[in-house]
């Protein structure tokens, strides 16, 4: 074969996988349906005295924010939510609150259904130790003088129930859910103590 049909050849494959493409390129992003919604925080504003922690030099009500959502994907057959603080000055991050075994009916958590004494969770819903040492919510409390994001990221599983063990650390469960997710929602929203 010469160079100029090899040429040719190469020219021709290389205009084929550009002509392929094409239409990818010129595709408009599709919305995404899994949305997690709240009232209680936003990314355009600092989370409340409510949410915050009430230990560590934080004064705040402990509070967990109601929090919903919509578009669940299908095959959802469970939701974990997780909250994390990625900017904790640990070395890695700070578990606020895992709860998993959220059934597939749900669309919402009440405000307060981190707090394991009131049982507002959805019935068979499971709690998970936090970083601070118990169980539930334990909200933001960042060092004095810092902005923290905290990371609300609800997941939809493809199982009924989370299989791990009742004291499991914060990273297993974190491991267990996302071998799990079909897609997820989250709600970034920000804390400074004092503001």
């Amino acid at each position: 074969m010469s160079i100029t049909m090899k040429t040719e050849c190469l020219t021709g494959l290389l205009l084929g996988a550009v002509a392929l493409s094409l239409p990818a390129c010129a595709s408009t992003p599709q919305e995404k349906n899994f949305q997690l919604n709240s009232q209680d925080i936003s990314p355009l504003r600092m989370m409340a005295n409510k949410q915050e922690y009430n230990s560590f030099g934080c004064n705040g009500s402990n509070v967990s924010p109601a929090i919903s959502w919509t578009g669940a994907p299908p095959g959802t057959k469970s939701f974990a939510l997780m909250v994390y603080d990625p900017n904790a000055p640990t070395g890695s991050g700070f578990w606020q609150w895992q709860m998993i075994n959220i059934p597939a009916s749900e669309t919402s958590l009440k405000e307060g259904a981190g707090d394991v004494n009131r049982k507002v969770a959805p019935k068979g819903a499971v709690q998970m130790r936090n970083d601070y040492g118990f169980y539930g919510y334990g909200g933001p409390c960042p060092p004095q003088g810092s902005v923290h994001l905290y990371e609300f990221v609800l997941h939809a599983l493809d199982v009924d129930k989370v299989s791990v063990p009742k004291d499991a650390s914060g990273a297993l469960t974190g491991y267990v859910v996302n071998a799990h997710t079909i897609d997820t929602a989250t709600i970034t929203a920000p804390f400074a103590r004092g503001l």
